[in-house]
């Protein structure tokens, strides 16, 4: 940091009435749903693996992910989104890898492909596949876009497979993701048995872990690992209460994620508004059962704000490069226009962030890179983007394309 800086060929960036902040970080999101989103508007989840993985994912050609993940990056993009890991478990091909990590790149977000399969056992080509990935794209931890493994963990396949992926993933050197604690599944106590198997440790992510023990989430935490949620979906479709609360009481800061757009909106905003309710419903609820009035709300405006930005960034390994304005790290930011009529006044500053939406995203920037200017993202032919993502979904959904 310097008082002047002289850089006479800059360009100038008006910051007037906005709210400068670190890009938002969102740590698990399907991307290659961004063609059929709104379908499972109304499905519980036993409703989404039924028709998303069972009948519509087998569906899905390498062009159909191409343009998805295009789509989904320029969505978060324009949402203020700076970094996303991209839950890829549409693998139907190495094709289909391919196209997931070009669409995720091509739209300028910061990323983190997650190679996934969609469904058990695992074809041949696997594991030799994952590491022709990670040894063609991501040769470098440094880039814009890395690599991470998407396993489908042991509640949704079986844990000696979910071994498999772990062994593979550290052979890579990549961490690994996995959904844990959803709804019933969470009865099998899936992460005590990773834990007495030794399984645990820093590199892992865990997504939702709401019917997990309070026991297990201090087992998360004695390890090192991190864990994403996603309350919007989590309440929608049955996975169990959000864990936020317990999740801190653990230990554990969790980071925050939309996860499927087929099914809720794509902002980190409304993500933010409805951990921030869930958790206080929460725990009014159990004040009124007691009998008591709550006396102060324990999540804070505050800790949902970095829960969006630097506790994303450390759920990825990348606090060191994004999450904060902090002199030393890339130039991940964004600006919030309060010159709107849900912004107009500014009484509390981290309230106003969560009461944002992408209506007041004027600006974003990606590794100090403009990627969207007064109010317009750059560098996309949108009208070209969009008869793709059409083609896609009247492929994929004739039913709605003829109704619509």
């Amino acid at each position: 940091m310097a008082p002047q800086i002289d850089a006479p060929d800059a360009q100038r960036i008006d910051a007037s009435n906005r709210i400068v902040m670190p890009g938002l970080v969102d740590t698990h999101r399907h991307m290659w749903q961004a063609a059929v989103r709104q379908v499972a508007a109304d499905w519980t989840i036993g409703e989404y693996v039924e028709h998303m993985l069972g009948g519509i994912g087998p569906k899905f050609t390498a062009e159909d992910v191409h343009v998805a993940d295009l789509l989904s990056g320029l969505e978060a993009l324009n949402n203020g989104i700076t970094t996303i890991f991209d839950w890829s478990h549409i693998v139907n091909t190495p094709e289909h890898a391919d196209a997931a990590v070009g669409g995720l790149t091509e739209s300028g977000i910061r990323g983190v492909y997650g190679y996934g399969l969609p469904r058990t056992p695992a074809p041949s080509w696997y594991t030799a596949d994952a590491a022709r990935i990670r040894k063609t794209y991501f040769s470098s931890d440094n880039q814009r876009v890395t690599m991470a493994l998407a396993s489908l963990g042991p509640e949704f396949a079986s844990m000696e497979e979910a071994e498999v992926d772990l062994r593979l993933a550290r052979e890579l050197d990549l961490r690994t993701s996995l959904h844990l604690g959803c709804g019933l599944l969470g009865g099998m106590r899936a992460l005590t048995g990773m834990h007495e198997r030794g399984l645990l440790g820093p590199d892992l992510i865990f997504v939702h872990c709401n019917t997990c023990t309070d026991d297990e989430l201090r087992l998360i935490a004695a390890t090192g690992g991190h864990v994403s949620i996603s309350p919007r979906v989590e309440m929608q479709m049955g996975h169990g209460y959000p864990a936020t609360g317990r999740l801190i009481a653990a230990g554990v800061q969790p980071s925050l994620s939309v996860d499927v757009v087929s099914g809720v909106g794509g902002s980190l905003f409304a993500e933010m508004r409805g951990m921030l309710e869930a958790e206080r419903g929460w725990q009014n609820h159990q004040a009124l059962q007691r009998g008591e009035w709550t006396t102060r709300l324990e999540l804070r405006t505050r800790d949902a704000v970095r829960i969006a930005t630097l506790e994303g960034a450390r759920t990825l390994g990348m606090e060191d490069r994004i999450g904060s304005l902090t002199p030393g790290k890339q130039a991940d930011i964004i600006m919030l226009a309060v010159d709107r009529p849900n912004l107009a006044l500014i009484n509390d500053l981290p309230a106003a962030v969560t009461l944002a939406d992408g209506e007041n995203v004027d600006a974003v920037f990606v590794a100090g890179r403009l990627v969207k200017a007064n109010g317009k993202l750059l560098s996309h032919d949108l009208r070209n983007m969009q008869d793709r993502i059409c083609a896609s979904r009247d492929r994929l959904l004739p039913d709605v394309a003829t109704a619509v």
